[in-house]
Order: C-alpha cells, then structure tokens, then sequence
C-alpha cells in the first residue's frame, strides 16, 4: 500500500510526491470532471497491490513522473507551462499524469504568485509533421477536445513553430515533452533541460524520459486510455505516411497482417517501422518515435 510518505527520485533527488496527500481544490474554478476522474483512476492505480514485476515498475515510474510534474507546477505554475503534444503513445502518458496532477495545484502550491483558481484548460501545441496521418490529425482533435486542451496547432517546421508559439505566448518559461531514453538524442537528457542556445529559449521538461516501451503500453492499457488507431495496425512510432510503415517485427501472414503495437516488447525494434520508402528499409531518424 502507497503512503503519503513513499519517496521518489527527481534527477537523482528524493523528493514526496504531493499527488497521494492533497485534496482536489475547492477554490473557484470548475476543474474538468475527466481531469478528477483520471485523477482518481490513477491513485487507485498506484495504491494496488502488483504481483506483476511490469506493473509494480510501471508504479514507480508513474510516481517519479508525478513527481516531476509537481515540481514543475511548482516551479512555474500552469500559466507557465506547456504540453508538446502530437497524439502518440508517450505524450499521451505524459497528458495523463499532468492532467492528473491539476487538480491538486492549487492546493499544494507554495508559490507567493500562485493563482488560487484551478486550471481549466491545459495551454499544448501540436507541430504537425509533413503529410500527417488522418488518424493521428483525427486522434490530436478529438482528444484535445475531450481533455481540454487549449491546443494551437502548426504545420511550421518545428523550430519555426516553437518561436512563433513562444512571441504569441510570452509567458509560457517550459513545455513538457514525451521524450523518452531511447528515442534519438535521449539518452543524456534529464528531467529538466533548457533547449540548445540556436533554439527558442525554454526548459524542456522530460517527465517520462526513463519509461521503457511496455511500461508506456501497460499503463495506457490498465488504465484503459484511448489512443489512436494506428497502433492497433502494428504501427510503434508515428510520424509522417512518407516515412512510418507497420513494424516488421509485428509482422503476420507474410507481411500481410500485423500484431497490435502493444506486443512488442523490445525497445530496440520500437522504431523499426520508421523508414523512408527512399531509402529503401533503411531507418530515418530524423524525428522523434511516438
């Protein structure tokens, strides 16, 4: 059983998850009844006795990235902050657990600035790849609809869309991403970075940069998460139709059916199915893998 005063790690740092002992806040505000209730399916997630090694791993990343995620509330508050949001698998863990964490903001803050008034949208950008999926496009509305995001949307090149976010939205200081350590450019990542120097000026906020692969697929799927399509078609990273295929390594009937992205289990072969028909089954890493 899950206490108030079970430890987690930030960048190496015991800290207490604030997520277990504080209350929804009460003051002003109407939170989103799908924010609550995630909220309340979360703690009972973590509260349950596992006597599966997977899904007692998948509570403790889970309670390392609320950590993360408080501390960033806390650090910035939700005026400040933002979600890079695209409609794959590890953004929409990441979505998860933030909206998760909102309702107990107000109440726990310790900042002298904090706004006293729960969040009732979260502040996202969608940076659309070239030649987009229709099914992710579908996914990124609907869910945005329905969690309440307050989505802007740019089909710029991504350090293009960043500065053109950034000047219509000064206040926002961080943006959290679905990062993860084995994505391209990952592995030396921590839980807080700043962007580069030639990029726009944020800190990057990696909250799920240490799950693997079937840790993201056993959460989204205990916690019955919707997520697009795709997946079910043996695609495990999205990107552009000019460079995602279904994963070989999923492959049935001669390269004709495919098993669901959730049977894969090794994070190597994540990307497999991420290739230019160019290059002719060489891998592209140009983007990140959702």
């Amino acid at each position: 059983m899950i206490s108030t005063q079970d430890n987690v790690r930030v960048n190496g740092v015991a800290e207490k998850s604030a997520l277990l002992s504080c209350p929804p806040s009460s003051s002003g505000g109407q939170l989103p009844e799908v924010w609550l209730e995630l909220r309340r399916r979360i703690l009972a997630f973590l509260e349950k006795e596992m006597d599966d090694e997977v899904l007692r791993n998948v509570q403790s990343q889970a309670r390392v990235s609320i950590r993360v995620i408080e501390e960033a509330l806390e650090r910035y508050g939700p005026e400040q902050l933002s979600l890079s949001y695209n409609g794959g698998k590890d953004c929409l863990v990441l979505l998860v657990l933030i909206l998760a964490c909102l309702p107990t903001y107000t109440a726990s803050s310790t900042r002298p600035d904090a706004n006293t008034t729960p969040p009732t949208t979260l502040q996202s950008i969608y940076i659309s790849c070239p030649n987009p999926f229709p099914e992710v496009e579908d996914f990124v509305a609907s869910s945005a609809a329905h969690y309440h995001l307050d989505l802007t949307c740019s089909t710029l090149p991504m350090r293009a869309a960043l500065e053109s976010y950034l000047q219509e939205k000064p206040s926002i200081k961080a943006i959290f991403v679905g990062t993860r350590r084995t994505d391209p450019h990952g592995e030396l990542l921590k839980h807080f970075d700043p962007t580069d120097k030639d990029w726009p000026q944020f800190t990057r906020i990696n909250a799920v940069i240490d799950w693997h692969y079937t840790e993201i697929w056993t959460f989204i799927r205990s916690l019955d998460i919707p997520y697009c399509d795709l997946y079910n078609q043996g695609f495990t990273s999205l990107g552009s139709i000019n460079n995602t295929h279904p994963n070989p390594a999923l492959a049935l009937d001669n390269n004709a059916q495919f098993r669901p992205a959730y049977e894969l289990v090794d994070d190597d072969k994540e990307r497999w199915g991420r290739y230019s028909l160019a290059l002719q089954g060489k891998e592209d890493f140009s983007s990140k893998g959702e």
